[in-house]
Formats: C-alpha cells, structure tokens, sequence
C-alpha cells in the first residue's frame, strides 16, 4: 500500500505517530489525538467509579452543555452520512441522557465517559496490540480489514483510516479492528480520537483529557503521553 510522504511525526515517550500527506491533503486541519495510559487495571466497576460517572452525568444534563454535545455529536452524523454509514453518536447520546452510562469494565467505561462528556467518537485500544507505528490516513477504495466479532470492513475511497504497519486498525465510520480490543489484561491502554470537518481540535483533547485522568484515578495508570494535532 502507498501513502503520501509522512509528515508530522509526533513522539510522545511511547508513541510513534504521523499524518499521511494524503490526510492532510484531503482533510486539512481536521484533528486527531491519542492517550497513552500505561500500568493501568481494569476492574470491573472500581469503588467510586459509579458516583463519578453520576457527577458527569449531571454536568452532561445541563441545557447548555447537551446542547454543545448535540451539535458536536450532529456533525459526526452528517459525516457518518456522507459515506453511506449510521453513526453510532446520536443512539448512544439518546441512551446516556435517559439512563446514564453503560457498565462493562473500567476502560470501556472511561470510553463511553469521554465520548459522551466531550460530543466525539473515541476509541479504546490495547497499545501492546499495535504491530508498529501509527498512521493516520485514507483509504482507498476496496481495501479490508477485520473489525470486531470478525466482521469484515471494506473501504471506501477518502474514509478516514488508522493504519499500524501492518494492517488497517480502525475505520472511523466502521469501527475498530478485534485485534488491538481491550481485555482483562491490558495495562497499556491508548485512546484515540478522531475530529471530523467543522470540530475544534479542543473537544479532542478535552475528551481524551478526561479519559487519561480517569484511568489515573481509577485504574492507577500513568499518562505516557497525550497528543493532539
């Protein structure tokens, strides 16, 4: 597979990072970020993990706030739309606002929690399953990969892709690959977080802020590194 000329390249203490020329050519300015948490656990439902995301809720609930995730989170639908796909936001939005966050396991959460709290798409990852560098590009179309539960993903020409050096890892308008899934496990865990046209870079970082802080809090993590560009 070719790719434009990596320019950016970005570092954290442990993440080797880029943009592809073809990105930046075809999604000027359009952000992305990633979090780096490591020595992380991941319980079930920590103590105090439950008051904790009752607080957000109730800050969430506020008229003026739900009505900035809204927006945010209408913006990720019309782009959703733009390729042919359904976008998970407005659904998961409806069911939070109703009856609060889902319960699986404390990484999982804390990725409800952001994409919630900040109106984007956020993705939970074991940084340890990554086969090198990351990439943030496009695809071309007819490309596959294997998102979670085996399912079979194919490209569409200019959808926004995270590659290692091996595979396609995500599909922002797909979803992620099986391979890099969280489990009980995991102790280096990597958010990622894609913008899409209209978003500021700012609703990034502060989701992605609010998950690294909260696996510090509740899963004794430290933060590696946190990148927004």
């Amino acid at each position: 597979m070719e790719f434009g000329p990596r320019k950016e390249l970005v570092t954290g203490r442990s993440i080797p990072f880029s943009i592809s020329q073809s990105y930046q050519t075809r999604y000027p300015g359009v952000a992305f970020g990633l979090t780096l948490i490591s020595n992380c656990q991941n319980p079930a439902n920590p103590p105090g993990f439950d008051d904790y995301k009752r607080g957000l809720l109730r800050k969430m609930r506020k008229r003026e706030t739900l009505a900035g995730i809204t927006e945010r989170i209408n913006l990720y639908e019309r782009f959703f739309s733009s390729f042919g796909y359904e976008c998970p936001l407005p659904k998961h939005l409806k069911r939070t606002v109703a009856s609060g966050f889902p319960r699986y396991n404390l990484m999982v959460d804390t990725h409800f929690v952001a994409e919630m709290c900040a109106g984007i798409l956020v993705a939970v990852t074991d940084y340890d399953c990554f086969e090198g560098a990351l990439t943030l590009d496009i695809a071309q179309a007819g490309e596959v990969c294997r998102g979670m539960g085996q399912r079979e993903f194919v490209t569409k020409a200019d959808e926004i892709v995270l590659r290692d050096e091996k595979d396609i890892v995500c599909v922002l308008a797909q979803g992620a690959d099986e391979k890099t899934r969280v489990n009980e496990k995991t102790s280096r865990v990597l958010f990622y977080a894609y913008a899409v046209p209209g978003l500021e870079a700012q609703y990034i970082k502060e989701g992605l802020s609010l998950a690294a802080e909260t696996m510090v809090r509740f899963g004794q993590g430290t933060i590696e590194a946190l990148l927004v560009r």
